[in-house]
């Protein structure tokens, strides 16, 4: 049995253990990653963020084809050929995955193909029958797709995201259980390649973690686009035979049953550490398998830290890279260094509508008392967005009441994603409305739809 000694170790090889691994080598740390998936890559690259946004991207292409009449144009048939849009995705990824398993062997660390679980707080044991000794460990494990103890859920042959991202054909009929980012992302990308889908969520609305005005706006998209769509259920069944799958739920008091030839499982995740056996290395978990951490991203056992969807408190590939690189430095005691800035928290959700949020929202600002001024314009009253028939959804923005700093902003609607970031740069910069009222915003585009909410809180502050 081999014994390795590195000064710092990222278990996993994805978006927070890589970047990781980089920084502490690059401030002269003995570094290994320890990846034994099959494939290397990580969640986002190729079971994730690549390979949806690919494919969502084909359906909005689909969707804007199949109301051609809309425009004025004569298009006599569009439809999704799954063997082509399946081809295209695994090349696309391919290409992405290439490039980070050639980072990953580059040799700047030792890369580690195997998995491994803790023996102490500072030795870890492999499958390949080796172990491997480390001052600071990084836990960067990721996520799998979480099974509540719904009856019946656990016995039968779901999909999962990984299913949905990897077929190569056309489903008659699924039912896609969950209403959070996955689950609505690809409940709209079946729909819209001409799947019959019943999306059925537990919470009052979809995407539960957002506004109920925004979640509104995506859910309205999502019934006019034909999604048969049930919230505010309670699961009461799940069965399967050879002829399909069957869901009971109760509904605004009512038993209500559907089946369909398939059923996506897209109610939620759970942290991917209790392989790890990290009781044996003193760092607790919360109960969905989460690593507790401090704003070093320092576990219960200070030298081993985690980030990403491991550890929370957002699973979002740039907060994973901000964790596992702030980590690399806190080991290497660099001083000088700041933990993760929250309050510039930037979310977005890739359906059509796009929802997109950034900053402190008004829950948040509720709940600590903090005083603001809000204001919202719709895009059914925007020119560019008009034109584009583009006219579900709304702009707002949420300002410090006396200079007009801004906190946060909420876009729902096209596009939304890309507008998001006309208020990245002065969030951090900790702008006023009035900075971004002196930069020139060009007509017609999309962009300028901020300015409306804009101008009114500076007429509310200059009238006080």
């Amino acid at each position: 049995m081999a014994i390795s000694s590195y000064d710092f170790v990222a278990i996993g090889g994805g978006s927070a253990g890589f970047n990781a691994a980089r920084v502490a080598v690059s401030l002269g740390l003995k570094t290994a990653v320890i990846d034994g998936a099959r494939d290397l890559g990580g969640l986002c690259i190729l079971r994730g963020c690549m390979p949806s946004k690919t494919l969502l991207y084909m359906a909005d292409v689909l969707h804007l084809a199949q109301k051609a009449k809309t425009f004025g144009l004569k298009i006599p048939s569009a439809r999704a050929d799954m063997k082509a849009i399946h081809a295209r995705k695994k090349k696309i990824i391919a290409e992405f995955a290439d490039y980070r398993v050639k980072a990953l062997e580059a040799g700047r660390f030792d890369l580690i193909r195997a998995h491994a679980e803790f023996v102490d707080a500072h030795t870890l044991a492999l499958s390949n029958g080796n172990r491997v000794r480390a001052k600071h460990i990084l836990i960067g494990t990721g996520s799998k797709v979480s099974v509540p103890p719904v009856p019946g859920l656990a016995d039968v042959p779901f999909w999962t995201s990984d299913e949905v991202l990897d077929l190569d054909f056309i489903p008659k009929s699924v039912i896609v259980l969950g209403g959070g980012i996955v689950a609505c992302e690809l409940a709209q990308f079946l729909n819209r390649i001409g799947t019959r889908v019943t999306l059925v969520q537990r919470s009052a609305n979809i995407l539960r973690d957002h506004s109920p005005g925004a979640s509104t706006v995506v859910q309205k998209a999502f019934v006019d686009e034909g999604v048969e769509l049930f919230a505010g259920t309670q699961l009461q069944q799940v069965r399967h035979d050879r002829h399909g799958f069957g869901v009971e739920f109760i509904h605004d008091g009512k038993i209500v049953r559907r089946r369909a030839a398939h059923l996506f499982n897209a109610l939620g995740r759970d942290a991917n550490t209790a392989p790890l056996k990290l009781a044996a290395a003193g760092v607790d978990t919360r109960p969905n398998g989460q690593i507790i951490t401090n704003r070093w991203q320092q576990s219960t056992a200070p030298h081993i830290y985690a980030a990403g969807d491991c550890s929370g408190p957002a699973e979002i590939v740039h907060i994973a890279i901000q964790q596992g690189e702030l980590a690399a430095r806190h080991a290497a005691k660099v001083k000088g260094i700041k933990p993760v800035d929250y309050s510039l928290l930037l979310n977005v959700v890739f359906t059509d509508p796009q929802l997109a949020t950034i900053g402190r929202l008004e829950d948040d600002l509720d709940a600590s008392g903090t005083p603001y001024l809000t204001a919202s314009y719709p895009f059914n009253d925007h020119g560019k967005s008009i034109l584009m028939d583009a006219n579900y959804g709304y702009v707002k923005v949420i300002a410090e009441p006396k200079r007009g700093r801004i906190l946060g902003a909420e876009i729902v609607g096209k596009d939304a994603g890309e507008l998001i970031h006309a208020f990245s740069g002065p969030l951090a910069m900790k702008a006023t409305v009035f900075d971004l009222l002196r930069a020139p915003w060009y007509h017609p585009t999309l962009a300028e739809i901020v300015t409306y909410p804009l101008e009114e809180i500076a007429e509310k502050i200059e009238a006080r």
